[in-house]
């Protein structure tokens, strides 16, 4: 299967159109999958900005499928925190690691890719 990419500006609408890209590009039920691109795409949203250029690629290869988001924000904080309850937001990284069979961040050169990988077609 030939890898899905996209390159596009992180905005709130982009978000269920990377989630469709993703479910048709598989061709089957992928909730799984769908839910890490949105979440993925919206930490870049809330963290770094609206409209900031970022690059989702989807491979599936090998018996697994792998999900990548790619942006220019150098810096790969990213922490597994616990949210309380009272808390609105900070749960995005414990969905991707309940779900995904790994994830992680690797620096590139003009930024940052945070990848996450699922068995199988999902």
């Amino acid at each position: 299967m030939k890898p899905l990419a996209l390159d596009l500006l992180a905005v709130p609408k982009a978000v269920p159109e990377v989630r469709r890209a993703v479910r048709e590009h598989l061709g089957v039920p992928c909730p799984e999958v769908q839910l890490c691109a949105s979440e993925l795409l919206t930490n870049v949203i809330v963290h770094l900005g609206e409209e900031t250029p970022v690059s989702v690629r989807l491979i599936h290869e090998g018996g697994r499928t792998r999900l990548e988001v790619t942006d220019p924000d150098p810096h790969s904080w990213l922490i597994l925190r616990r949210a309380t309850a009272d808390d609105e937001t900070g749960r995005g990284l414990l969905l991707l690691d309940a779900v995904a069979v790994r994830w992680g961040v690797e620096q590139t050169p003009g930024g940052k890719t945070v990848w996450c990988e699922f068995p199988g077609g999902t």
